[in-house]
């Protein structure tokens, strides 16, 4: 899922998404959208489809991870998650049950209960105390979202995120809780936020053991080409991250023979394709010689051009592995494809 935080995937219309990209889907962020430009005004236009001209389906987080990298500007209780707006310090009080109605404005099709993301350096008492408040807030979330109707005449999905840290145990734990509830997706947060890889690794391998294979499995704000492609190969079937946009904005582009640095001298004069046979028109018709010129002139569309490939790249990854699960050779394919994809051009 590319990500669009305030109802924008930075650099990219909305046509390009679609048409382009081909995203089935995209996700917004319910800190930022309720802050600005607000729910009553989501509302008023019909919710966020309509506000932004996206017709198909969008995923919202619940803040959970804001609330977790404003670590100075929060308070976590009981009743919920106290913070100070970034924008203009004013404060405000994320409940569980507000977090669904503001979800509801908002009009996702896909709505995440409030959680707290712990980071992955959290000790053992700490973990504890988060994944139990998580849990409580869950539950009560999960009710205000039965005893409430969307506001626009489709119906919206709730998903319950498994917590737990680093730690083996509660990871089991929450994933038992969390499959209890029946719904009809799942995810799995906390993880990419500082612990070893193959520590999230770990993590995806026992919470997938648990959470039930005919409901989708969602694995929050991961990754790297590398990391998609061995969450998949852990049972996983939905990511979001923002690495494709924010490293194409800093000059990285991911493609299937490797890792290009768009800055590097090495392409001032390699009038080569992009990325021949690339998975986006620009990967054709733009040189690594005329899109480093663009980087190192400072030109806007060096941005939109390596957000769009990137973009294009992660979505057509993730098709690709989906073909080979189908014809049943998806190890051989990941394992050559991850040696691909983790080369320094």
């Amino acid at each position: 899922m590319p990500v669009g935080t305030v109802g924008s995937v930075k650099g990219v219309h909305q046509r390009e998404l679609r048409d382009d990209i081909k995203a089935q889907i995209i996700l917004g962020n319910t800190y930022h959208l309720y802050l600005r430009p607000g729910t009553e005004l989501l509302q008023k236009a019909g919710g966020l489809h309509k506000f932004m001209g996206w017709e198909r389906p969008i995923l919202t987080d619940s803040g959970g991870y804001q609330v977790f990298s404003l670590a100075d500007r929060r308070k976590l209780t009981e009743e919920g998650a106290h913070f100070s707006s970034h924008i203009d310090g004013s404060r405000h009080l994320f409940t569980p049950e507000k977090v669904v109605d503001i979800e509801r404005q908002i009009g996702a099709d896909i709505m995440m209960a409030l959680d707290e993301c712990t980071p992955g350096t959290a000790d053992r008492s700490y973990a504890r105390k988060s994944l139990d408040l998580t849990m409580r807030w869950l539950e009560r979330g999960w009710k205000q979202f039965k005893e409430t109707e969307p506001l626009y005449g489709y119906e919206q999905a709730f998903f319950p995120i498994v917590q737990g840290c680093v730690y083996l145990d509660m990871r089991r734990e929450a994933a038992e809780r969390v499959a209890e509830y029946g719904a009809v997706g799942n995810a799995i947060g906390g993880l990419a936020v500082g612990e070893p890889a193959e520590t999230m690794y770990e993590m995806i391998d026992v919470v997938n053991e648990i959470l039930p294979s005919d409901r989708p499995r969602y694995l929050m704000g991961v990754g790297t080409p590398a990391n998609i492609l061995e969450a998949i190969d852990r049972g996983v079937d939905m990511m979001d991250c923002v690495m494709p946009t924010r490293n194409g904005r800093n000059g990285m582009l991911f493609t299937r023979n490797g890792i290009l640095n768009m800055r590097n001298h090495k392409w001032a004069d390699d009038l080569t394709p992009l990325d021949e046979g690339g998975a986006s028109w620009v990967d054709e018709v733009y040189s690594k010689a005329y899109v480093r010129h663009l980087f190192i002139a400072g030109e806007l569309l060096a941005l939109q051009i390596a957000s769009i490939h990137n973009l294009a790249f992660y979505l057509w990854l993730v098709g690709e592995a989906r073909k080979h699960i189908v014809e049943g050779d998806f190890a051989s394919w990941k394992k050559e494809m991850v040696r691909n994809v983790t080369r320094r051009l």
